[in-house]
């Protein structure tokens, strides 16, 4: 009785902690995109064969959903959701795994436009 119990403990302490967990799903923007990246000397980066910049604030998040250093990547047509600022830099990328990669990507929109600046005021 006492191994039975035991196990039960245990099988639910796991199943507690592994479930929650299978089932998060990254949320990606709705303006993000899909392409293929291939890793270049920060602060560029290839982006579906062409070359892109990256903002000085970009975060690249890998299959775990932490932040990797741009130095760090390897390999090359690594397929990925980015999404990019105002300018058309990428401000964000996630590296996505087999699962993320097979599903289809919902249409972009347009990103959010950039604040206007007030035009300066004369001074009196």
């Amino acid at each position: 009785m006492r191994k039975r119990t035991s196990l039960t403990f245990l099988l639910a302490a796991w199943a507690a902690t592994a479930l929650p967990a299978a089932a998060f799903e990254r949320p990606f923007p709705p303006h993000a995109k899909r392409g293929k990246m291939t890793p270049a000397p920060y602060p560029d980066i290839v982006i579906n064969g062409k070359a892109r910049r990256m903002t000085p604030a970009s975060r690249i998040f890998n299959e775990d959903n932490l932040i990797v250093m741009p130095a760090s990547l390897r390999g090359s047509n690594i397929v990925v959701n980015y999404a990019e600022d105002g300018d058309g830099d990428i401000e964000r990328i996630w590296i996505l795994d087999a699962f993320e990669a097979r599903q289809t990507p919902p249409p972009a929109t347009p990103p959010p436009p950039k604040p206007a600046t007030p035009a300066p005021q004369p001074v009196k």
